[in-house]
């Protein structure tokens, strides 16, 4: 019998695929894998354009609870920082350590309600200012990820050391590639997404 495999991807514009002409994204492309593999799942992309986690954590669980029922294998992806960490009037718009706090209330919740999670790194842009500021974002989420027993997949520096993934950032708008700059993506977490449905209890290994 067929497990009834649901996964809502929660996040930003990289999770809704902004820039991509197949409209896949990478976790268009992720959920197509896993049906390639043999692992039927029911996909959901709730990402949002220029939401940042502040607004994330205010809207998340009420979206993903009628996609999540009780009974199903019910199963999380987060990726979120790229818009906190983005300076608006002289500021980042979401302080590094309210970053944390919001990702770590929603793997609370999600712990709590029994939704197996896996937290994606924000990923690089062509401002290098911003990239360090990422970068440190990524840092934090790792301990926070570390401590709370959650597959954390650090694509962050992978991808600033992709040629591909910063062309195809840079001939777009300087944030989101088109299809190869996402084809990109998908391969470098594949592996571990396909491990993690067949096993979420398999470890912690993460990109590096």
């Amino acid at each position: 019998m067929v497990s009834d495999l649901r996964v809502c991807f929660i996040g930003e514009s990289f999770v809704a695929g902004v820039g991509d002409r197949k409209c896949l994204g990478w976790a268009g492309r992720l959920a197509a894998r896993a049906v390639a593999a043999g692992q039927p799942l029911t996909y959901y992309n709730l990402g949002i354009r220029r939401e940042n986690s502040t607004e994330l954590r205010a809207r998340w669980e009420a979206e993903c609870t009628p996609r999540l029922p009780a009974g199903a294998d019910c199963r999380l992806v987060i990726s979120t920082g790229v818009n906190d960490s983005r300076y608006e009037n002289g500021r980042p718009r979401v302080d590094p350590g309210d970053s944390v706090d919001n990702l770590a209330a929603i793997l609370r919740r999600a712990r709590e309600n029994g939704w197996t999670t896996m937290v994606v790194a924000p990923p690089p842009n062509v401002d290098e200012d911003h990239n360090d500021r990422l970068l440190d974002l990524d840092a934090r989420f790792t301990a926070l990820c570390d401590s709370a027993g959650v597959l954390y997949l650090r694509a962050h520096q992978p991808l600033r050391d992709n040629r591909i993934w910063m062309r195809e950032v840079a001939a777009v708008d300087g944030y989101h590639p088109d299809a190869p700059g996402y084809d990109e993506f998908a391969a470098l977490l594949a592996p571990h997404w396909l491990l993690w449905l067949i096993d979420p209890d398999s470890g912690l290994a993460m990109v590096r």
